[in-house]
């Protein structure tokens, strides 16, 4: 089969190309409504009323107030600030506990353990094979010491969903039983723009959100937090963003993130049917071409990511085939650094460690196409045959 494909973008969990539409939106707020938004001339004005204006995008589209919606510079920021926002201004014998799900970003993790230092326990929900929490398992962990729990929405290698609803509603039980707050936070991440999110009926307390995930710029995102739920600020001066986080709001990637918002949202029914036949065309087709091969994501998960490992075959030379083919994929988490380690991810749910070394995950979007599909394949088989050779 001839193939006249250049390039093929399939890393979009990794992240994602500003789009025309956005970065024009953005454009005459670098040099022409620049003014600082904390002051009082009407050039600032237009600056604070883009602010407002994307504020209530984002809120609309997970069903928050605007009130409730704060900047940041991205999920690692969201993920910090809501953790050490709730846990660090006071710890007490009574109430020093933290539950997060043995698959969470590093963004979650690296925080929890930092928290040990400071006298907090941090816990581990495990996950069954289909990268689930067993819910028997998170209700054990809860107690009256309990303070904060955060549990990702979507898993980033994965693409697995948790119930979140539910969990939170375990929670709040909890929490009348032993009449204490238990703070519930979820990385939403890499679900905005793929489901329907609403805070209000999750019942979550605190949400993460990262532009560059939905074609917004990098170095942007957000953190819901619920109304009359405070939190200690990582970053003191100016007190912009209700006292929550202080600097100068960088504006144009606030404008960014509030356009890309809309548009994932509009387009988030056509996202998930075109990126669910484009997954369930891979796996047909790569079926037929290497039946060993072992998915680890599920067909119930996010509809863009598939995660795959080929037996005897380390993920790091087919990611440098794929490369020389114009193919860009990634292997575990594009977000840490270079490792031969095996994902924490597919070990919690209990791969074989040589396996998950071998994990590939492909992520999909809206501009991926059917032929690109072909020639992944192909070029999968083809790689995998020159390794074994």
């Amino acid at each position: 089969m001839t193939f006249e494909i250049d390039q093929v973008y399939c890393d979009n969990a990794a992240t994602t190309p500003v789009t025309s539409e956005v970065l024009d939106e953005m454009i005459p707020f670098f040099t022409e409504s620049f003014g600082n938004p904390s002051s009082l001339y009407m050039l600032s004005q237009e600056s604070r009323a883009a602010i407002e204006f994307s504020r209530d995008k984002i809120a609309k589209t997970i069903s928050s107030n605007s009130s409730e919606i704060i900047f940041t510079s991205g999920g690692t920021e969201s993920n910090n600030l809501a953790i050490k926002g709730i846990c660090l201004p006071k710890i007490s014998n009574e109430q020093n506990e933290i539950i997060i799900s043995s698959i969470e970003h590093h963004a979650i993790i690296h925080p929890a353990e930092q928290l040990k230092n400071i006298g907090y326990k941090v816990k581990y929900s495990p996950i069954d094979q289909n990268g689930l929490l067993i819910i028997d398992e998170f209700t054990k962990l809860i107690n009256n010491k309990t303070k904060f729990v955060s549990i990702m929405l979507a898993n980033n290698e994965i693409g697995s969903l948790q119930d979140i609803k539910s969990l939170v509603a375990i929670v709040r039980e909890k929490e009348t039983e032993f009449g204490t707050k238990i703070y519930f936070h979820t990385d939403a991440v890499q679900a905005v723009g793929k489901i329907n999110i609403n805070v209000s009926d999750l019942n979550i307390d605190l949400l993460s959100i990262s532009g560059h995930k939905f074609n917004a710029p990098k170095g942007i995102g957000a953190l819901y937090i619920k109304d009359g739920i405070t939190i200690e600020p990582l970053l003191d001066g100016g007190g912009q963003e209700r006292q929550n986080r202080s600097g100068t709001e960088n504006v144009p990637s606030i404008v960014g993130l509030g356009k890309a918002i809309e548009i994932a949202e509009a387009r988030r029914e056509d996202f998930f049917n075109h990126t669910k036949n484009l997954t369930e065309k891979f796996r047909d087709l790569i079926n037929k071409k290497i039946p060993d091969i072992v998915f680890h994501s599920s067909n119930h998960g996010l509809s863009n990511i598939v995660n795959f490992s080929i037996p005897n075959i380390q993920g790091e030379p087919i990611l440098i085939g794929l490369d020389f083919k114009g193919i860009m994929a990634s292997s575990g988490s594009a977000c840490s650094t270079a490792s031969v380690e095996p994902s924490h991810v597919l070990l919690a749910k209990g791969v074989d460690e040589k396996l998950a070394l071998g994990s590939v995950r492909l992520s999909f979007s809206i501009s991926n196409t059917f032929k690109e599909i072909d020639y992944i394949v192909e070029s999968i088989y083809e790689v995998c045959e020159d390794l074994k050779n």
